[in-house]
């Protein structure tokens, strides 16, 4: 965050904010005077042509977002926040956003009423940029604005996106490229097949982190982002994950899927900086391998 400034001449706030600052990008600077993160001796504003007075003091206030590792509604652990995105922790048992049957016990919902600190007349919202099973623990990102939203989603496939899976049994190698047609057209449960008009190509490069008697640690990356990609792949390796019955699991020794999203890596939609996060194994997963 920039440094508050002390106003020395009669200005508009924006133009004040632009020349103060002409690091920052202006589409930045737009975003916080939009979503009030800008203030004026202390207020928030939003109205680009406020007019400033000397001994004004202009900041950008952080008060507004979680601090790291805080936690929201439903057991979401907040990684990041800013004015255009918020990354997350994602608590198994968890959907990402509502269904006919699941309204408010959703990673959106709580995440809508965080941004509206408790203000039901607030318009401010979050986004969905991608989405987690709900049996699937870890990070995610939601965007904060429209603009970030459409940032992110045209740039996903060139983010980095890494998972890690407690699997049964072993593979039969360390490392290597699983590489499926995925047939998604079954609401339910995703099959690999022959390739035809149906499918989508899916690609997954693995690494086997720990080993045990009867169990495996899977690292994962994706190439391409299909729904319940790795677990199929997995599944069809001869190694479903743990709790996985959909997909031919026998144990569930955690009592959950042995599935987590453990890192990301992607170019902040706005500010254009390298973010990068890691979220460790669960305690109930890490302990099995």
């Amino acid at each position: 965050m920039p440094k508050p400034s002390t106003v020395t001449s009669q200005a508009e706030l924006l133009a004040y904010c632009f020349a103060t600052w002409p690091d920052l990008k202006k589409k930045q600077i737009r975003t916080w005077l939009k979503y009030q993160a800008i203030t004026v001796n202390g207020r928030a504003i939003s109205q680009f042509n406020h007019p400033l007075h000397p001994g004004d003091v202009v900041a950008v206030r952080n008060d507004r977002f979680a601090s790291p590792r805080s936690v929201v509604g439903s057991g979401i652990r907040v990684f990041f926040e800013d004015a255009d995105i918020i990354v997350i922790d994602k608590p198994p048992d968890l959907l990402s956003i509502a269904s006919e049957a699941e309204q408010e016990k959703t990673a959106y919902f709580q995440l809508t009423e965080h941004v509206r600190h408790g203000n039901p007349m607030s318009k401010e919202r979050v986004w969905i940029v991608h989405r987690l099973d709900r049996e699937t623990s870890g990070l995610m990102i939601f965007a904060k604005t429209p603009e970030s939203k459409e940032i992110l989603q045209s740039r996903w496939d060139d983010a980095e996106k890494r998972y890690e899976a407690v699997v049964e049994g072993r593979l039969h190698e360390t490392r290597g490229i699983f590489e499926s047609d995925l047939d998604e057209t079954n609401p339910f449960k995703v099959f690999s097949v022959s390739r035809n008009e149906n499918t989508r190509h899916a690609v997954t490069h693995f690494r086997v982190l720990a080993t045990t008697a009867h169990r495996s640690l899977v690292e994962l990356t994706l190439e391409t982002g299909r729904r319940h990609q790795i677990r199929v792949q997995l599944s069809d390796a001869g190694c479903p994950i743990i709790g996985d019955k959909k997909y031919g699991a026998v144990s569930n020794p955690a009592k959950r899927l042995g599935l987590h999203s453990s890192a990301l890596r992607f170019p902040h939609p706005v500010s254009g900086k390298d973010m990068v996060f890691t979220c460790p194994l669960p305690k109930e997963l890490a302990r099995l391998v």
